[in-house]
């Protein structure tokens, strides 16, 4: 078989590259007009997140579930009326049909008067409204604080990804000095090698640091409500170092006093306690009001059976129930109630001695974080004073442009450094603010 001229084998070829480029040209513009790039502060950031964040919306939904459970402990209080028909054939004496004697159309209403056991059931259904309340704020505590330390990573692979492009830069320019002195005969071959691999480790490190950042970028866009194909990019304003306790006994004494666990396990024992009273109330009298009314007909029998006839009637009373044997389920249900108060005791118990060793490991934390932020710009500002001098030194003559990339070069790693710690601090600061209650306070 005769093979293709040339001229059309790479006329094809340019075709289909052609056709390559456009389709993925297409492409990249459909993703792109699909995803957006949103670009927040921190506070921006939290109020999104409080507003928009799912974990947040389906803690308000089971608020107001637990507030419709009120409403249906507090059903039997208010009157309920139903109406019908106890329309039947009768052959004979008039008997009853459902407790109720035959009638074209009849109506019942009842309402509990006093209920002492749905009272206390109604009162514990109130008491856990006002825990899945403090559940729905402890869940808004917690998405501020993911947030924020979402934030705090988007920032912090930007900002080392600009520092790693930088580091690129500056050993371009070593392999460039580097490839004159080995083309003098200054350097040895190995050496011009040896800096090409720093520019490829350069630009390895650089992507890996672009796509951390893309990944953070898009975690964060999720937590606050945005689609997945979105990315929420960090302001390059500087976030306020958060102010935190001044001592360590004052942020376990606030951690302590604002926990919502805490808080939410109390209105659980409360509850609870309200479960047991319902329990031993069962031996109680119940008193309901009752009303009924009948349209009585003739075909009946009633005329055959009693003196007068009545079309329309009524009555009106209550119904008192006093309970004789009540069986083994109330005491069991009040001693599965009991253990789980106990076991809710020993939880609070538990939890006090968390946060108090939380709230003081994370002070300290902020303290080691503080120290070492502070060591790492001292470092900084030396590396920053040895470049100024290569730099007049390169001047005078007395000092090679290849040094002067070095030293720029290691004065990028003391940035990184230094960034690392100040994210460690900022980090622990939040945390500890979210221990303490005053994160979002905080934030605002």
């Amino acid at each position: 078989m005769a093979s293709a001229p040339p001229s059309e084998c790479c006329g094809l070829y340019n075709s289909l590259m052609h056709r390559s480029f456009r389709f993925l040209l297409l492409t990249s513009l459909a993703i792109g007009a699909r995803a957006e790039v949103h670009t927040l502060n921190l506070r921006q950031a939290v109020e999104r997140a409080l507003e928009q964040n799912p974990d947040i919306a389906l803690a308000r939904l089971d608020e107001q579930k637990a507030a419709q459970s009120v409403r249906l402990a507090r059903a039997p209080f208010s009157p309920s009326i139903g109406a019908g028909s106890g329309l039947a054939y009768t052959n004979g004496f008039p008997m009853s049909i459902d407790g109720s004697a035959p009638s074209i159309v009849q109506a019942r209403a009842r309402e509990d008067i006093f209920n002492r056991q749905q009272s206390y059931m109604a009162a514990a259904a109130r008491e856990n409204t006002r825990g899945a309340g403090i559940a729905t704020e402890a869940k808004r505590d917690e998405i501020a604080l993911r947030t924020t330390s979402m934030f705090l990573d988007t920032q912090r692979a930007a900002r080392l990804a600009e520092l790693a492009r930088k580091q690129v830069d500056s050993l371009r320019i070593i392999e460039q000095a580097v490839e004159v002195r080995v083309a003098e005969g200054r350097e040895l071959p190995i050496e011009s090698k040896r800096a090409a691999l720093n520019v490829a480790r350069g630009l390895q490190r650089v992507e890996q640091l672009v796509d951390d950042q893309d990944a953070a970028e898009r975690e964060l866009a999720i937590v606050l409500g945005f689609a997945a194909d979105d990315q929420v990019r960090a302001a390059s304003e500087e976030p306020a170092i958060p102010s935190t306790p001044t001592s360590e006994e004052a942020a376990i004494q606030s951690a302590l006093e604002s926990s919502k666990e805490l808080r939410r396990l109390e209105s659980a024992l409360i509850a609870k306690g309200l479960d047991i009273r319902a329990q031993k109330a069962a031996h109680l009298p119940t008193v309901d009001l009752v009303a009924q009314w009948g349209l009585f007909a003739k075909f009946n029998n009633y005329t055959n059976y009693f003196r007068e006839f009545q079309r329309n009637n009524g009555e009106i009373g209550v119904a008192i129930t006093v309970p004789i044997l009540t069986g083994s389920g109330p005491s069991a249900a009040r001693a599965q109630d009991e253990d789980e108060a106990a076991r809710l005791r020993i939880q609070m118990a538990a939890t006090r001695n968390r946060i108090s060793l939380e709230t003081r490991q994370n002070f300290q934390t902020l303290h080691k974080a503080d120290t070492a932020r502070e060591v790492a710009h001292l470092d900084l500002e030396v590396a920053r004073d040895q470049v100024s001098i290569l730099l007049t030194q390169m001047n005078e003559g007395r000092a090679t442009l290849q040094q002067l990339e070095q030293a720029r070069f290691a004065e990028d790693e003391k940035w990184i450094a230094f960034y690392d710690a100040q994210y460690a601090v900022e980090k622990a600061g939040w945390n500890l603010l979210h221990q303490t209650g005053e994160l979002i306070a905080a934030l605002k």
